[in-house]
């Protein structure tokens, strides 16, 4: 990948975020391209805005077969890596799985315009009482994994099961990168409405499993 990209995922604010995303997914490859391979271009100093990437996949209706897996997965350890204070490490597996790039690149673009619009109402250093500090940082990290592990949860079928999550991973990236407070505690919000919504779900499915069951045993 060009060598710019690099420089724009690595300038932290000389750019609008929404501008060094687009950067870097208009230097994709054409075919294929691994994990590992978009990892180098972040770097260690990008892993936030590397999150940001990941996310865009699934904030419009695109399935792409695998990727759900080895994004969510790696956003997972991204999150692990910032509790731990250590470099992110991905197991070989998953570092050199190989992904569509022809096939990302519309779903990436796609998914820009929420950065966008983030971006709009983000105030960098806002709320700072919500994104300073040993123990709220650590909280944070924390409701960043739990929001990781909502994006993995087994419910892709039904509808917004994926956007609710990748909405809050989305704010807390924003809002970690900027020091927004304000948007660190949409992503609270949205991990909260994620759970409503997963209960509503199993609540009703196990009631129309009980009156299944009702009906033929009777």
């Amino acid at each position: 990948m060009p060598d710019h990209a690099t420089d724009h995922a690595r300038a932290g604010g000389v750019a609008p975020l929404g501008e060094q995303l687009a950067s870097i997914i208009d230097s994709l490859p054409e075919d294929r391209l691994s994990l590992g391979e978009l990892l180098d271009v972040f770097g260690e100093e990008g892993l936030l805005l590397l999150t940001m990437l990941l996310t865009l996949v699934f904030l419009i209706p695109v399935s792409i077969p695998g990727v759900s897996t080895v994004f969510g997965a790696a956003i997972l350890l991204v999150g692990i890596s910032r509790v731990l204070g250590r470099p992110l490490w991905l197991p070989a597996k998953l570092r050199d799985r190989s992904l569509p790039a022809d096939k990302l690149r519309p779903g990436l673009t796609g998914g820009l315009k929420w950065v966008t619009r983030m971006e709009r109402i983000s105030r960098p250093h806002r709320l700072r009482l919500f994104v300073e500090g040993r123990a709220i940082n650590l909280f944070n990290n924390l409701a960043f994994i739990f929001a990781a592990l909502l994006l993995m949860a087994p419910f892709g079928f039904v509808p917004f099961s994926n956007t609710l999550p990748a909405l809050a991973l989305l704010f807390y990236a924003v809002g970690m990168i900027q020091r927004d407070g304000g948007a660190v505690l949409l992503g609270h919000l949205m991990n909260i409405g994620t759970v409503i919504y997963f209960g509503i779900l199993i609540g009703g499915g196990g009631v129309a499993a009980h009156e299944l069951f009702q009906r033929l045993s009777g």
